[in-house]
């Protein structure tokens, strides 16, 4: 069960992945990844661990409640 904080890019992909988006795709500056009509631009890899604040705005875009990600 993934903590809302600091996280790992990779993490943050699979979990993603678990909650039914598809990608990463390549796309301009950004990586992103879509789960229906929903686009969702993801940090680049060469930026470390994402944080607690990032990962909060991230989930925010992509319509995920703190709950249903600690849920995973």
């Amino acid at each position: 069960m993934p903590v809302l904080g600091p996280i790992k890019r990779n993490e943050l992909i699979r979990n993603l992945k678990k909650l039914g988006f598809e990608g990463p795709l390549a796309g301009g500056n950004h990586q992103y990844m879509i789960r229906g009509n929903l686009k969702l631009h993801i940090p680049n890899p060469h930026h470390g661990d994402i944080s607690k604040g990032l990962l909060s705005r991230i989930l925010k875009q992509a319509g995920i409640e703190k709950s249903e990600w600690e849920g995973l």
